[in-house]
């Protein structure tokens, strides 16, 4: 049996260890030398990084949280024309990864682009271009992040919402309280880890953008480490920008922590919990409430997947001259490929934890799921420093073939670099199904004459089948819109619907970038809209 546990031990243990390794590549790399680059950018833009990096992600964070908070509430707490339909449509924003958006904005609103050829169409020929509107740079950026990911906050504050007991809203009347009052004072308040979750995720999204900022032309950190690889070939200061990004983001959430102290979230009262009941909006309420959400629903969905369908249509050369068939075999192997990689070892991984409740291996997950938090960039270059380091100094020692060709440019780096990047969601997924899995039950079977091995497949892996499903759908949905490893790790001639729209859209050919983010667009839909089986389940309706 002793043997059996430490089976498990070192495959949780082998599991964790190899996904916390570009967090300790990135930081390991912080004293390396690096080229004249580093003084020349500490000496001119690296301010500018900085201060772009945190423009945009304040401007998003505050817009973010003003429309995912506003439109949770409407949905949760009222009843008004097509609420039941915008509670999942909402969720559709996810389906428009920001530099899609970001080419749909430009499209739209630039000089002679689709809003010109409307009003010249309408109105006759003119000058319009003049009053136009343009949202190019830190406004196109903030625009086209938010839009895109205010569902984070969206989801985790309905979810909130939806499961607060009655009782605190009927505390707030007896306290002679407002609504607004009562939302403010009791239901915000008890929201808030709802809340800086979803926050937490937007921060985290924003800090990593590429393909958004990349096509604005704005200076961040992000695309710093991109450049100082790409253009100037110096890995160790791509990893030393790398190191100040990860440290400010783990300060986030060590700040929030902090902030939080002993304080309370939940309510200990008396009767249990009560169901709440919607108001229903009669007049100019209802109305405004209908007009909030359908305009959040048509500028965050619609009007990015319009644009691209009205060019697909205008341009069919385009779609003739795209493979498309090859984009979507290619998108769909890697999208799935990846999750059944990461769900067979998140499963180990998960049930190595269960069996040997082994300390060290505990404190060793929980830094192995921080991997969500890197930017693809980061994960990407420290990935290709720790192989080129590999192969240096132990490959080469011991008189082998290089292995760097095996992991750079080739499926296998591309599915390893992914399992990195969003190991968290597959083990936090697992993790949350084992834990209604009373370790009652491994006991019984036990005491049946079952071995670990055949109560975990016999057992275990029947039970956790509907979440197995749903974090397939999540992983594949983030894999489709993933950008920057794709981009840097795939292997040669191999593209996605992903990539082949960013070096469209980058040699400043919008209308041929809209093909690939139209069906991205559509494929992304249908898995969100699966998905939001799972994500909307509720009791109340």
């Amino acid at each position: 049996m002793t043997k059996k546990i430490n089976i498990w031990f070192f495959l949780s243990l082998f599991i964790s260890v190899f996904v916390c390794i570009p967090i300790l590549t990135v930081f390991s790399s912080f004293f390396e030398s690096t080229s004249n680059y580093y003084e020349i950018l500490k000496d001119t833009f690296l301010i500018e990084y900085i201060l772009n990096s945190l423009t945009l992600l304040f401007s998003v964070l505050i817009l973010t949280f003003l429309i995912g908070t506003g439109t949770a509430c409407l949905v949760s707490f009222y009843k008004f024309p097509f609420s039941n339909f915008f509670k999942w449509a909402l969720i559709l924003s996810f389906a428009v990864p920001p530099y899609i958006y970001a080419y749909s904005l430009t499209a739209f609103f630039d000089n002679y682009g689709t809003a010109f050829t409307i009003l010249t169409n309408l109105f006759g020929e003119g000058d319009y271009n003049r009053s136009i509107p343009k949202f190019n740079g830190m406004l196109g950026a903030t625009l086209s992040m938010t839009f895109s990911l205010f569902a984070y906050v969206y989801i985790l504050s309905r979810a909130s919402f939806l499961y607060q007991s009655q009782n605190l809203i009927d505390l707030g009347k007896n306290l002679g309280f407002s609504k607004f009052k009562s939302f403010y004072n009791i239901i915000l308040p008890a929201a808030r880890p709802a809340i800086v979750a979803g926050l937490s995720l937007v921060a985290m999204e924003t800090l990593a953008e590429f393909g958004a900022v990349d096509f604005f032309s704005i200076n961040t950190l992000t695309t710093g480490i991109y450049n100082s690889w790409i253009a100037f070939d110096d890995l160790a200061f791509a990893n030393r920008i790398a190191s100040f990004l990860l440290l400010f983001i783990f300060s986030l959430f060590i700040i929030e922590n902090l902030s939080r102290k002993k304080a309370k979230y939940h309510f200990n009262i008396k009767g249990g919990f009560k169901q709440k009941e919607k108001i229903k909006l009669y007049g100019s309420k209802s109305f405004f409430a209908f007009i909030f959400c359908f305009s959040i629903f048509f500028i965050s969905f619609l009007f990015p997947l319009s644009q691209m369908l009205y060019w697909t249509i205008k341009f069919p050369e385009n779609l003739l001259d795209l493979q498309i068939l090859t984009l979507f075999l290619n998108t769909l192997y890697l999208a799935l490929l990846s999750s059944l990689v990461l769900i067979m070892f998140s499963l180990i991984s998960n049930y190595g934890n269960r069996v040997t409740n082994n300390k060290i291996l505990n404190i060793l997950s929980t830094l192995s799921i921080s991997g969500y938090a890197i930017p693809g960039v980061i994960l990407a270059v420290a990935f290709i420093t720790f192989i080129a380091w590999f192969d240096d100094t132990i490959i080469k020692s011991l008189g082998l073939l290089s292995v760097k060709k095996i992991f750079i440019g080739s499926i296998l780096g591309l599915v390893l670099v992914y399992f990195i990047r969003f190991y968290s969601l597959a083990f936090n997924g697992i993790k949350s199904g084992y834990e209604k899995i009373n370790i009652a039950v491994d006991e019984s079977a036990y005491l049946l004459g079952y071995s670990k091995r055949k109560t975990f497949i016999d057992i275990h892996v029947p039970f956790l089948r509907n979440s197995l499903l749903f974090i397939i759908i999540l992983i594949s949905l983030e894999i489709i819109r993933e950008l920057p490893i794709t981009l840097i790790l795939r292997p040669f001639n191999f593209e996605t619907f992903a990539t082949t729209a960013y070096i469209s859209a980058s040699e400043d050919l919008l209308e041929a970038a809209a093909v690939p983010s139209l069906f991205l667009i559509l494929i992304a839909s249908i898995f969100i809209i699966i998905a939001s089986k799972y994500i909307l389940r509720e009791t109340n309706d």
